[in-house]
């Protein structure tokens, strides 16, 4: 990791992957519903740094949640903006309950995020920018979304006879990667707001299944 990247993004993620916040859940419960094999204790430097070229660190829970990230791999081939997204997705929240979703890629400009309460995604929301749409929108927004004016409006119909004033609207409404942080730390926790590396056990490192 580049001298200061450190200081730049918290405990080392947010910024350009995906993760995962799921309340009271041990590491190794998420790991298992992740079905992570090949596993390796890391405390979280070592284990972000590794789930950024490859793989998925489970980190060690803090005030409550574990995070799990990968900026490739957190499952094999899992597009944000698609109904494979809503699957896995639910899959996951069969074993967990209660879990968040959010991904960022300020290149592409494609943000996402999705909350599963008691098993079911109750909200989802993807903006693809490379592609100026948005392919998936579920459920009502909450609070938070509302306050920052974000994940209201999809491609709606008609499109073709906006003028340059109605795009310019529409894009105004999408949101970019500063917004999840907030809707992460509103819904529960952004890893942003953790300064250092806690003084927590090690995570756990893996790879999900299917991954070369």
């Amino acid at each position: 990791m580049r001298a200061g990247a450190w200081e730049e993004i918290g405990v080392g993620f947010g910024y350009k992957t995906a993760w995962l916040a799921v309340p009271g859940a041990g590491s190794g419960e998420v790991a298992d519903a992740l079905g992570l094999i090949g596993r390796v204790a890391m405390d979280w430097e070592t284990g972000t740094e590794a789930a950024y070229r490859r793989g998925v660190f489970v980190a060690s829970p803090v005030d409550g949640w574990t995070m799990a990230h990968g900026r490739i791999h957190l499952a094999d081939g899992l597009e944000a903006d698609g109904p494979a997204l809503l699957s896995w997705l639910g899959s996951l929240g069969l074993r967990l309950g209660d879990l968040q979703y959010f991904h960022t890629d300020r290149i592409g400009e494609l943000h996402a995020w999705a909350r599963v309460e008691a098993g079911r995604v109750v909200r989802a929301y993807c903006y693809d920018g490379s592609r100026g749409d948005v392919p998936l929108h579920l459920g009502e927004p909450t609070g938070i979304e509302r306050q920052l004016g974000v994940g209201l409006r999809g491609l709606e119909d008609g499109t073709e006879h906006w003028t340059d004033s109605d795009w310019d609207d529409w894009h105004a409404a999408m949101p970019h990667e500063q917004h999840v942080m907030t809707i992460a730390r509103h819904w529960g926790i952004c890893p942003l707001d953790l300064p250092e590396p806690p003084p927590t056990p090690h995570g756990i490192h893996g790879f999900p299944p299917g991954t070369e």
